[in-house]
């Protein structure tokens, strides 16, 4: 018998085996895949984190069940060990629901799994648009990269930046930004004068800088994942002279993430980023979620891997509110829903199934305590999933 044979033999099994268990039981399972090691650890903290604010505003029970949570990590970019967590999840575990999922080679993985169990799939970050085109199970509160980066660009030529250099990782989301920057910037009538892809592994960014330097643009825009390795590429970009000599940094929300922001320094001062959400969004509901935050986790941070676990949370326990363990029925009632965030007015877009949003153009500034803010200096309402497959 081959793997995949056996696989699916394994998860008719389990289905059949635990059909009658679940039906008895008043606990629901939700697996949660994210990084819980390694340099991307932050992700899984900031989901449990947002998770222990929701529980903690709305309870451990839906409808009469209680929501059981199995964590499973998976390292960093890791399609393999995403699919191997995921298939004990479905076949160990007998999870009625999954989420968390952060990097898109991991969330492509774990497709053809999801598919085969029916198994609704709740992504609190994976930002590549294509993912959602591969299973119709999956659900995605986070955003995509488009649809982040395509309103940056009218932003951008809308206030004098003509001519960019494009810089980004060398991967799904990065390609994803980079050309839908692009395609947006040029309509516009502004010009690209150099694509620069970085390999995903890459921790010295400074000859791209450089090669960026040379071409004497307005402006780089950027998409590096959130971490160390976006840490790096605004240091290398501050350090490198790029800033006195007037080239601005813009970019996604990534380079200037909340988490790593103070670190930065005031010569960050300045850069503009496009993003769904900033810890100093000025609502009366993030204000509650960020000091619900700093209530239970002191030295935590607010940012967008938060508000995309949290609202996550929402759309599972409406999922269970609405079908229990039936997911094709929680499904049905969450698709095309709408709900009010931290980060602003939300939408399940049935077509989609990203959640259109608010995008907030996004300044670096230092905020009345004296830390460095990504302070909001623009908004552009309800932008749909603008990258989503059309065929």
């Amino acid at each position: 018998m081959n793997k995949t044979n056996a696989w699916k033999l394994a998860l008719a099994t389990a289905v059949a085996v635990g059909a009658t268990q679940v039906a008895r039981a008043d606990t629901i399972k939700i697996g949660v895949v994210a990084p819980f090691s390694g340099p991307f650890a932050i992700y899984g903290t900031q989901f449990k984190n947002a998770m222990d604010v929701w529980e903690a505003q709305h309870g451990k029970s839906v409808a009469g069940h209680k929501v059981e949570f199995i964590f499973k990590d998976s390292g960093g970019p890791n399609p393999s060990a995403a699919r191997t967590a995921t298939q004990e999840l479905l076949i160990k575990d007998r999870v009625n629901y999954l989420a968390g999922y952060v990097f898109t080679p991991n969330a492509l993985a774990i497709a053809p799994l999801i598919n085969q169990s029916h198994t609704p799939t709740v992504i609190w970050n994976a930002a590549t648009s294509v993912i959602n085109a591969k299973s119709k199970y999956f659900l995605r509160t986070s955003m995509t990269l488009p649809q982040v980066s395509a309103p940056l660009a009218d932003w951008a030529y809308a206030n004098g930046i003509k001519t960019v250099v494009t810089a980004v990782t060398d991967y799904g989301p990065g390609i994803d930004a980079q050309k839908a920057f692009a395609k947006e910037f040029e309509a516009k009538g502004g010009k690209i004068l150099d694509d620069i892809r970085m390999p995903i592994k890459t921790t010295d960014f400074g000859p791209f800088i450089q090669r960026a330097k040379t071409d004497k643009p307005n402006a780089i825009f950027s998409f590096i994942p959130a971490g160390p390795p976006a840490f790096s590429f605004v240091k290398a970009y501050t350090d490198n002279g790029l800033k006195a000599d007037g080239i601005k940094l813009i970019g996604t929300g990534d380079i200037d993430d909340e988490t790593t922001l103070q670190g930065l320094g005031d010569a960050s001062i300045g850069i503009i980023t496009s993003q769904h959400y900033s810890q100093a969004h000025p609502s009366k509901m993030n204000q509650e979620f960020v000091a619900e935050l700093k209530k239970l986790h002191p030295d935590a941070v607010a940012n967008f891997a938060s508000v995309g676990a949290y609202d996550g949370m929402h759309v599972l326990y409406r999922m269970i509110e609405a079908g229990g363990k039936d997911g094709a029925k929680g499904m049905k009632a969450v698709i095309g829903s709408s709900w009010e965030s931290p980060r602003g007015p939300l939408t399940l877009d049935p077509k989609t199934r990203t959640v259109t949003q608010n995008m907030y153009i996004r300044e670096i500034t230092k905020g009345p305590d004296g830390k460095l803010e990504n302070k909001e200096i623009e908004t552009i309402k309800n932008v749909p999933d603008v990258g989503y497959p059309t065929k």
